[in-house]
């Protein structure tokens, strides 16, 4: 008896976006499937796998939103009206508001940064561009095309820019530079507050661009490639290795203002993980699931570190007991610093020219090692040769004295027998013949 094959399920990330993009709640798509909301939100998370007939459930159904029609049509229902025409010209629909989307999340969980205005670019404006779960800018922001390149402008805003090369024929430099110039100025900025360190700052992001151009097929095909430059330079940001380094043993200059000298030391005492976690979810304004998905661990962990963290700055700072208040203060202090990326250019060729060195070394290595086991192999005998033992002494012979002067019993001796006759009995002399 032969088993039927499991219907196959799109990633958790997707069956979360396919949801949105058809502008349902969990408890709506919970309702149709024949489950209970959290079952939707563990299907939806990858902590679970749906089975049997639900699986089957939720797969047509996900093929449905999946359709074109079902995400062009007009959307009714919970939003109590239909789509927005901006949403039909583009092929896609709007996101669903904040208010249902933080009421999907666990009740642990804290609340939604407030929306940003033109002011908070400078921190965030690398951060929801490609597939966060809010909009890179306001509306007015996005029409006055300050935050984006022209190639990014011309492309139209929610897309990823690596994701758009390929459509408007840029070269995978080309693509790269678009992407280093939007995302670089800001992600800059928010790994000073990450490290409070300027030139660990720029480092980190040139060595996180670094990799993305070694892994540019891998970076331009991912759905979110500011998410990932900006996981990679937080890693290397965070690496507990820095501080074994000479140039980075001594600390730096704090920042001119007592409030930001203040806010910054908040920030480094907590702990890597809450202050990572503050600065994504107050900071950047992810949501708590990919605030949690990017620091990788649960939402209910993602929320008790942010609490924590807020706890924290509002025990130092009293006056910092709102997030949006927290979130302005950090794009405050991140503007203050006159912090400047590289060329992507240059970023580009000293990736290259990093890489040319490590593939040399590690030929150089090969060849040594190979070098040397030719030479103990060319050197080693080819028969075995025993070694000599050590002597042993023989047992009964007595050991060898050297001659030395006689005692003055032994001289006695030898003139007493000097003096006496050599004939008769008593002496007994042999006689040559």
């Amino acid at each position: 008896m032969t088993r039927s094959p499991a219907t196959s399920l799109p990633p958790p990330e997707e069956r979360r976006r396919l949801r949105e993009a058809a502008s349902l709640t969990q408890d709506q798509l919970a309702a149709r499937v024949g489950v209970t909301r959290k079952t939707v939100r563990a299907w939806e998370s990858g902590r679970t796998t749906p089975r049997g007939g639900k699986r089957e459930a939720y797969a047509e159904l996900l093929a449905s939103l999946g359709r074109p029609s079902a995400v062009t049509e007009p959307q009714t229902g919970a939003r109590g009206g239909a789509a927005s025409p901006g949403a039909e010209r583009t092929g896609r629909s709007q996101p669903p508001p904040r208010a249902a989307e933080r009421s999907d999340r666990t009740t642990a969980a804290p609340a939604q940064a407030p929306e940003r205005t033109a002011g908070t670019a400078a921190l965030a404006g690398t951060a929801d561009r490609t597939g966060g779960a809010e909009p890179l800018a306001p509306a007015a922001e996005r029409a006055a095309g300050t935050l984006a390149p022209p190639a990014e402008r011309a492309a139209g805003p929610g897309t990823p820019a690596a994701g758009r090369a390929e459509e408007s024929g840029l070269t995978p430099a080309q693509a790269f530079d678009a992407l280093y110039g939007f995302c670089s100025p800001a992600l800059v900025r928010q790994t000073y507050l990450l490290t409070g360190r300027r030139e660990l700052a720029r480092e980190s992001v040139e060595r996180a661009f670094q990799l993305a151009w070694h892994r540019w097929p891998e970076v331009a095909r991912d759905r979110d490639p500011a998410g990932w430059v900006r996981a990679a330079a937080y890693e290397y940001a965070l690496s507990p290795w820095h501080r074994f380094r000479p140039r980075y043993r001594h600390p730096e200059p704090p920042p001119a203002a007592p409030a930001d000298r203040t806010l910054l030391a908040t920030l480094l005492a907590l702990p890597p993980s809450y202050r990572r976690t503050l600065l994504l979810h107050d900071g950047v304004g992810l949501g708590l699931p990919e605030t949690a998905a990017e620091t990788e661990a649960s939402s209910r962990a993602a929320a008790h570190r942010l609490l924590h963290a807020r706890e924290e700055v509002a025990a130092c700072l009293p006056d910092l007991t709102d997030p949006a208040e927290i979130h302005r203060r950090l794009t405050a202090l991140a503007s203050a610093e006159r912090l400047r990326a590289a060329e992507p250019r240059a970023v580009r060729s000293d990736g290259e020219r990093r890489a040319r060195l490590w593939t040399r070394a590690a030929i150089a290595f090969t060849v040594a090692i190979m070098s040397a086991t030719a030479l103990t192999l060319h050197t080693a005998p080819t028969r075995y040769v025993p070694p000599v033992p050590p002597g042993e002494a023989v047992r009964g012979v007595p050991p060898r004295s050297a001659p030395g002067p006689l005692s003055a019993k032994e001289r006695s001796l030898r003139a007493k027998l000097e003096s006496e006759t050599a004939n008769g009995p008593q002496r007994l002399v042999p006689e040559s013949r």
